[in-house]
């Protein structure tokens, strides 16, 4: 844990992701927290009031007045990733937020700091100077590497002069003109320092996601790694956490049709290849609990009058007008709004949430029992990508014939995204400080990419829990 009169800091916090991992394993709130936004800032307030909190950027905070003469058992860093992650795509490279990572030497180089983690995206190993290629800000492809190398050698070995990332680390780092400084980066800070790939759904987050960690120390204690504890059951694990663990199914979706608003044509589109794929050509779909159905359906086949029913009534009025079979089945599968994908099983963890918005849904298919060639109309019809020939209308599961009678879709609520971030159910989203509510969106940006608790706890009490033998050392 941390010695005596240590202190824990968190920088970039963000909505408190790593603050409420860190908690989870030293037991105690971070003692600072810094991030210049105030929503963000403001969040974190409200579920770490223990903490001091500034809400300025992290180059304005000076550490050795922030820390007022504390040494810094743990800091943590998570630099902002939008500049290094794939899912940029084209957008323009920002140099200066690419270079937010030497704000962690800066720490290092002005007070004791024993352990310190960073946690980004993979591609932050590529990190390397940026050209103009067609007059836009671009990562040089025949230097990728070059600036972690120099980041790397300035916390380890020592950054020379010669590298070329010397004149990005001094002017970064403001000591152009500080020999003093610049010796202390030339010698370099002597830390032990590994880094590593872990999948967040290794340690119980219902998530795909995959980040890189970071982890340098100077205290003579060898670096751990946090050993999964999620995988599969067969090897003594626990079952890794899905979609489906941190769906709220109370919640209704609503029917795709006959909306006062028309879905979009490119939704309806992507509906329809994620029910060909996750229910159509599935064998064995993902079928909703009956204890956890939607509450009602909406009837899309015989007769010329719509009917809205819940699902907990009595289903003979349903199949009184709707030929063939009983109401039997309620599908689910999840629904991503971002390029090409179509979306993935509600069994398998939930993709990455990103900052920019809401774009996981979920999709619930409704299916009766069929017998034989029916002249009801498909479902799938409005769709216009898939044709309504029996053989497309009709599901196979599990050797059985269904009719598909209604597609509902509903956008996931921010307290499902927190969950499938490893967040605790008791982590406070709705109201910011003076008890106003939040909007979704204000909730939404500070969940994505936020640090997943689960794995940033893991991390620190792999490598801030003393053994036995330490102790009596």
């Amino acid at each position: 844990m941390l010695h005596q009169n240590e202190i824990a800091v968190d920088n970039f916090a963000g909505g408190g992701g790593a603050s409420t991992g860190l908690e989870m394993a030293l037991g105690r709130s971070v003692d600072i927290a810094i991030n210049h936004d105030p929503a963000a800032i403001d969040m974190h307030k409200v579920n770490h009031p223990n903490t001091t909190h500034y809400c300025e950027s992290v180059w304005d905070v000076d550490p050795v007045a922030a820390c007022a003469g504390r040494p810094v058992g743990l800091a943590w860093f998570s630099p902002d990733c939008k500049h290094f992650s794939r899912a940029k795509g084209a957008t323009p490279v920002n140099k200066e937020i690419r270079g937010l990572a030497w704000v962690a030497v800066r720490w290092a180089m002005s007070v004791p700091v024993r352990v310190f983690m960073l946690e980004n995206v993979s591609e932050f190993l590529s990190w390397g100077p940026v050209v103009y290629i067609n007059d836009q800000p671009r990562p040089c492809p025949a230097r990728k590497g070059e600036t972690f190398d120099g980041f790397i050698k300035a916390l380890t070995t020592g950054l020379k002069p010669t590298h070329p990332t010397w004149l990005e680390a001094v002017r970064a780092l403001n000591i152009e003109f500080n020999l003093v400084e610049k010796y202390k980066l030339f010698k370099g800070l002597g830390y032990c320092i590994e880094h590593k790939i872990l999948k967040m759904s290794d340690y119980g987050v219902p998530t795909s996601r995959a980040r890189l960690f970071i982890v340098a120390r100077n205290d003579g204690a060898p670096i751990s790694w946090p050993t999964p504890t999620h995988g599969n059951p067969e090897s003594g694990l626990i079952k890794v956490k899905t979609a489906a663990d941190i769906i709220d199914w109370s919640i209704p979706v609503k029917s795709i049709f006959n909306r006062p608003r028309p879905i979009a044509e490119k939704t309806l589109i992507r509906i329809a290849k994620g029910i060909e794929k996750e229910i159509i050509n599935n064998p064995d779909p993902f079928i909703v609990p009956r204890e956890h159905v939607a509450p009602f359906i909406t009837e899309h086949a015989n007769g010329s009058n719509q009917r809205n029913m819940a699902l907990n009534e009595p289903l003979r009025t349903l199949c009184a007008q709707v030929k063939g079979g009983h109401f039997a089945l309620v599908t689910s599968h999840i629904i991503k709004f971002r390029g090409d994908n179509t979306g993935h099983k509600t069994n398998e963890p939930l993709h990455t949430i990103s900052a920019g918005g809401n774009h996981l849904g979920e999709v619930q298919t409704f299916l009766i029992k069929y017998f034989g060639t029916s002249n009801a109309q498909s479902a799938l019809e409005p769709l216009g990508t898939i044709t309504t020939k029996d053989r497309y209308g009709v599901v196979m599961i599990r050797g059985s014939k269904y009719q598909i009678v209604d597609i509902g879709m509903r956008m996931l609520y921010p307290h499902e995204l927190y969950a499938a971030m490893g967040f605790p159910a008791s982590y406070k989203i709705a109201f910011n400080s003076e008890g106003k509510k939040n909007t979704k969106q204000n909730q939404v940006a500070r969940c994505g990419n936020a640090v997943c608790p689960p794995a940033a706890a893991a991390l620190v009490t792999a490598n801030l829990t003393l053994s036995k033998k330490q102790v009596a050392a």
